[in-house]
């Protein structure tokens, strides 16, 4: 039954999401946390995770949480879920319908999700914020600010805006995972 409820699961992801993996990670959040496959803290790591490995972060994270619920043959029930609807209507636009984008409908339709996706991708982001930062997972639950957190999360932004003004151009996100591992390993201890 497990693999039942991965591959609808993020079949039902897939086929509603708009803006790529960002914009996913909200409902992703949702359907993991109501089903009980992860907490919240080892959710927050699987996005790091999956944010860190190469490949697209939903898949990363379809692939990893169905890991976790059913092994090797869950993770492949689940990536294959949250590609399938993304598959299928590309396959229908490519040989159904040239030059889909000049519709203005079409326009309109996409001019209309921004809104949406931008709105998801920013409170993901505040969620995250608040957990790392201050350990707010949900309403009613006090703030306890986590100043290592903090301090990783100021290094990180000021080697970014430091590395703008000298070198002209954003610094590499590896580097910047890279400096973000290290300093978790000083500031929490690599056994902790």
């Amino acid at each position: 039954m497990i693999y039942l409820d991965l591959f609808l699961t993020f079949l039902q992801i897939g086929a509603v999401s708009f803006g790529g993996g960002y914009g996913m990670i909200s409902l992703i959040r949702e359907k993991v946390l109501m089903f009980g496959w992860l907490s919240e803290e080892e959710l927050l790591n699987m996005i790091a995770v999956s944010e860190s490995t190469p490949g697209p972060l939903a898949v990363n994270m379809a692939t990893f949480i169905g890991a976790t619920q059913g092994g090797l043959l869950g993770s492949l029930i689940a990536t294959l879920g949250v590609v399938l609807p993304s598959f299928i209507i590309i396959l229908i636009i490519a040989t159904l319908i040239h030059n889909f984008l000049k519709y203005k409908g079409v326009q309109a339709f996409l001019g209309g999700i921004r809104p949406c996706v931008v709105g998801l991708i920013l409170a993901t982001a505040g969620t995250m914020l608040l957990s790392v930062l201050f350990a707010f997972k949900q309403v009613g639950d006090s703030f306890s600010f986590d100043i290592r957190g903090a301090v990783i999360f100021a290094a990180i932004a000021c080697v970014s805006v430091v590395g703008k003004k000298l070198l002209k151009k954003a610094p590499s996100p590896i580097i910047l995972i890279l400096i973000s591992a290290y300093l978790g390993m000083v500031l929490y201890g690599i056994g902790a």
